[in-house]
């Protein structure tokens, strides 16, 4: 065995040991609460999706008594290939981008059999697991839509479901994804296509792409596995893109790349983390001009990553051939900016998502241009009791972070911890909007981004802002001030 597979693999032994400690921990306190039942504020979680399960797993630890909804009739959300719940965006070759050790629970580590990148099947199965390991499955009301969430008249809120039942709660966890509502170009390209037009969420298989041109338009993680597999049955695959981005391999050095990074080198300069990745990149795969795409317009970092190991290649293969954005529409043709056209007989529009709330009235609460004010991208300031988990773009895993803003919330709500005047959070979200608009490049995807261990951080010393006394709540009080200006907080 060499030294670096050995360090590695006593690292995820070490980090496998500290998990099964956090699972044992967690599951006596699920055991806890089951004895001495339900206390506490009465708690709705919309959403049995992967952050929906998370808020249920630590309310159901704490004791807290709540009720969950889920449209569909399993959990996983977005992970659940074909949900009957319509949301799901996953494909039949979906895998996840971030290795299973970022990705997976504090409280409950993936099955040390799965590969380094499971696919969609493997993730739900062991979403499925996690509920039934830590026994809240009764808890969450499965083909239930929440239709309604309005203030009620003496505080908290009531929940109107779809078959017309209205239920009061004091506190709402709001964790309905926001990879599901397609947003389309705006505006639609001019001119008329006749072929097939499609958006990446409702495309689930490369069925009716055989021996026809396909153009992919878009360059994040859903276009580039799309673009891959179109390019196995098509007669050709185009790939055109508005600008150009850093694409990144699933391997670096051997090992997963997002295991390159770390909470220590996390707190490193922005400008040396950048650096060192430039490195490891180009020695493994050189400029993205050399293979035809555009330069970034952007540095590294300042975009969300597009991760693939194949895309590279098909290209030199000749099986994808890189376009500029799109021109306008002519009929069985496509013009793009720089004067070509081509014939095409499918566009698959990876054009992203909106943030949508459909059970809020657009005058109360909603986010347009994908803009929302939330402090620490979880806390209404202008609607107490009213919460937001998972609703981020990570440069890491969502789940881990989904579970400690969880965590963060129920020691708010069990009034372990306070959160800081309307005024402070208002400031606070102004100032953490201004550093995110500087560090990234101005895009809908990028408007809920945070940095995974920063971020992390961050929650745990908002879990110090103790009531009473204290050095380490008085640093977290200040945290708002002297944090919010530094790319690392």
């Amino acid at each position: 065995m060499t030294r670096a597979r050995s360090t590695r693999c006593t690292r995820i032994r070490n980090q496998s040991s500290s998990i099964a400690g956090a699972v044992e921990a967690g599951t006596q306190q699920s055991e806890r609460a089951a004895r001495n039942g339900a206390r506490g504020p009465r708690v709705c979680v919309i959403g049995a999706g992967s952050s929906g399960i998370a808020s249920c797993q630590v309310l159901h630890a704490r004791g807290l008594d709540f009720d969950c909804f889920e449209k569909g009739s399993e959990v996983g959300g977005n992970w659940r290939y074909m949900n009957d719940n319509g949301m799901s965006s996953a494909y039949r070759s979906l895998h996840i981008n971030t290795s299973r050790g970022l990705m997976a629970y504090a409280t409950y580590p993936m099955p040390d059999e799965y590969p380094d990148y499971p696919n969609h099947a493997q993730i739900a199965a062991y979403f499925d697991s996690y509920v039934d390991h830590f026994g809240f499955r009764d808890k969450i009301r499965f083909r239930t839509e929440v239709k309604a969430v309005e203030p009620a008249k003496d505080g908290g809120w009531n929940i109107t479901l779809d078959d017309g039942t209205t239920t009061r709660y004091d506190a709402v966890l709001v964790a309905n994804g926001h990879h599901w509502d397609a947003r389309w170009p705006d505006p639609p390209f001019p001119g008329e296509f006749n072929g097939r037009e499609m958006h990446a969420h409702g495309r689930e298989t490369p069925e009716g792409m055989e021996n026809r041109n396909v153009l992919v338009l878009g360059i994040g993680n859903s276009a580039t596995d799309i673009a891959v597999e179109a390019s196995r049955v098509a007669r050709m695959t185009y790939l055109a893109m508005r600008r150009g981005a850093y694409i990144i391999p699933k391997y670096l050095k051997g090992r997963p790349t997002d295991e390159l990074g770390s909470e220590l080198t996390s707190r490193l300069p922005l400008a040396l983390q950048r650096y060192m990745y430039e490195r490891f990149i180009k020695t493994a795969q050189g400029e993205m001009e050399a293979y035809g795409l555009p330069k970034p317009d952007h540095k590294l970092l300042e975009a969300h990553p597009t991760i693939s190991s194949e895309l590279l290649a098909r290209i030199g293969h000749g099986r994808i051939t890189v376009k500029p954005n799109i021109e306008r529409l002519e009929g069985d043709h496509v013009r793009f900016t720089d004067g070509s056209t081509e014939q095409i007989d499918v566009i698959v529009y990876c054009t992203g998502y909106k943030i949508t709330f459909p059970f809020f009235p657009d005058d109360f609460l909603s986010a347009p241009g994908n803009r929302i004010p939330l402090y620490r991208r979880v806390v209404s300031p202008e609607h107490p009791g009213l919460y937001f988990i998972g609703l981020i773009q990570p440069l890491g895993a969502i789940m881990p972070i989904a579970e400690l803003q969880s965590e963060w919330v129920a020691d708010i709500l069990e009034g372990k911890v306070e959160l800081p005047s309307r005024a402070v959070m208002r400031d606070v979200i102004r100032r953490e909007d201004e550093r995110m608009a500087k560090r990234y490049v101005r895009s809908p995807r990028h408007t809920i981004q945070v940095d995974f261990y920063p971020y992390m951080r961050t929650l745990r010393r908002e879990q110090r802002r103790v009531r009473r006394g204290g050095l380490a709540g008085l640093i977290a009080r200040r945290s708002h001030e002297l944090r919010t200006g530094s790319p690392a907080g």
